[in-house]
């Protein structure tokens, strides 16, 4: 369970830098420092949760913005290109405006839908509006699991 602080891992896979995501926008940090995950191999739907408690502040099929009590918004985007698939093998579970406790479910995705369409699964955790490189992880180049701690606010 997150203590406030940490931002916890929405889905199980290998943690890479965001200078491996394979967009400029995440790659140059432009929305935010952070990290970036490539899920786990799987035969179902994966399960996408929130890395932080708070208040869902935006919600697309591709992406959500969780922004917490002490107003740090966490961007966690399901793929790169994805927003092209118009919600296409993405399942909502939660709301905008909902409020979730970090592990809550938000989104699910079928990675079949991802690869069928030519797109990067890499899911980038970024805390938004941050500095380039304020962000830093000691998990990079390993695997988490769903929930396990990525990286701590600033």
């Amino acid at each position: 369970m997150s203590d406030g602080r940490s931002i916890l891992s929405p889905v199980a896979g290998r943690v890479i830098s965001l200078a491996d995501v394979p967009d400029p926008v995440f790659s140059s940090q432009m929305v935010g420092s952070g990290v970036a995950l490539r899920p786990a191999a799987t035969d179902g739907r994966v399960e996408v949760r929130s890395p932080v408690a708070g208040r869902i502040l935006k919600l697309h099929p591709h992406a959500f913005v969780v922004f917490t009590d002490d107003r740090a918004g966490v961007l966690v985007h399901i793929g790169i290109d994805t927003v092209k698939m118009k919600g296409e093998g993405f399942e909502l579970v939660a709301a905008e405006g909902d409020s979730v406790l970090a592990g809550d479910l938000v989104v699910t995705y079928d990675p079949t839908s991802i690869a069928s369409a030519g797109y990067s699964d890499v899911v980038p955790v970024v805390l938004m509006d941050s500095k380039p490189d304020t962000i830093t992880s000691a998990h990079i180049g390993t695997d988490v699991s769903t929930g396990d701690a990525l990286f701590e606010l600033p």
